[in-house]
Formats: structure tokens, C-alpha cells, sequence
């Protein structure tokens, strides 16, 4: 059963301590590459979903997201490589999207600084 909520905050903090304790982050990817969607709280802006546990990233793989394999990225690449990446190409940070796919959308800068 999923610890998401409607409540954004809480789903973030949430992501943060779940990560922390298990040092993975999980997301989808296909063939052509990581999921990335446009961002509802930034024009011209993409956001890309992670979740921090597989049965909450299982949930959104349905559907037009049904091609896409759930996979983790550990911790550690993730803040120190993909935050920094995804920071100079300007793609957001979706933070444990519920069943409605609401969710904080993050800066990665803002992510990073989360973890320290």
C-alpha cells in the first residue's frame, strides 16, 4: 500500500527520507531514454518523475507509461551526476507523483540541497 498522499509536502519529505534509508531512487525509462514530461507548474519547462520506492514508481507504469521499465538509479549517482545534469539542461525534479500524478516539481539545485 502506497504511503502517498495528497499532500505534496509530505510526499516529498517522504521521498527524502526514503532515499536516504535505502540509497536508491527509482524512475522510468525506455528505449528512448528516462521518462520526461511538461512541466503544470512551469511553461516551456520538462520535468522528470522519480519516486522513492519501485511499488510507487509500479503505479504509473500503466497506460501510455506501459512501454517504460522501472529501474533505480543509487543515491549517490543521482545527487552527485544526475542533479547536476538535469540542473544545466533545466529539467525539473517530479518528487514521488501519486496516483494523480500530482507532486512537487523541484529545481535539481533546490533537490540537492535537501540531501545535505
Amino acid at each position: 500500500m502506497s504511503k502517498l498522499t495528497t499532500d505534496i509536502q509530505a510526499n516529498l519529505d517522504l521521498f527524502i527520507s526514503e532515499t536516504k534509508e535505502n540509497e536508491l531512487v527509482w524512475g522510468l525509462k525506455n528505449e528512448d531514454g528516462w521518462l520526461a514530461c511538461d512541466s503544470t507548474e512551469f511553461e516551456n519547462s520538462e520535468v522528470m518523475p522519480f519516486w522513492s520506492n519501485e511499488a510507487d514508481a509500479k503505479t504509473h507504469n500503466v497506460e501510455e507509461w506501459a512501454d517504460f521499465e522501472v529501474l533505480h538509479i543509487p543515491l549517490d549517482i543521482f545527487v552527485e551526476d544526475w542533479l547536476i545534469t538535469l540542473s544545466e539542461d533545466g529539467v525539473l525534479i517530479g518528487v514521488n507523483w501519486n496516483d494523480t500524478l500530482d507532486g512537487k516539481e523541484v529545481e535539481p539545485t533546490n533537490m540537492a540541497k535537501l540531501y545535505l
